[in-house]
């Protein structure tokens, strides 16, 4: 139970640090945001829980497949901000992301990869 609540004091730390990170500067943020830290912590959680290779393996080759979509949520997101407000813009996203990954994943499933 303890090694639990490390993960989560960890986790919590990065996301923190990323926000602070943020609020000194746009770019470093952006910066600090954009490297992949929460699928390298979830990589190195399951590697120190003793999760199978291919697990660990999958988890990566499906994290690669899952980011492609999300990506126009970053377009249209600092679009829509100045247009609709803050809590608008941030569902918006999140739905249209979601009809995108649907999509996608409809289309990637004709190529062998199954996202569903």
């Amino acid at each position: 139970m303890s090694f639990v609540i490390i993960k989560y004091l960890i986790t919590a730390a990065v996301v923190v640090a990323v926000s602070e990170a943020a609020k000194a500067s746009d770019r470093l943020g952006g910066l600090i945001a954009a490297l992949p830290m929460v699928t390298v912590m979830t990589l190195i959680w399951l590697y120190v829980e003793k999760q199978p290779a291919e697990k660990i393996a999958n988890h990566a080759w499906y994290t690669f497949w899952y980011v492609l979509p999300t990506l126009l949520m970053f377009l249209l997101f600092p679009y829509l901000l100045s247009k609709i407000g803050f809590w608008p813009t941030l569902m918006a996203s999140v739905v249209i992301t979601l009809v995108v990954f649907y999509l996608y994943a409809l289309v990637m499933a004709k190529f062998g990869v199954n996202l569903l």
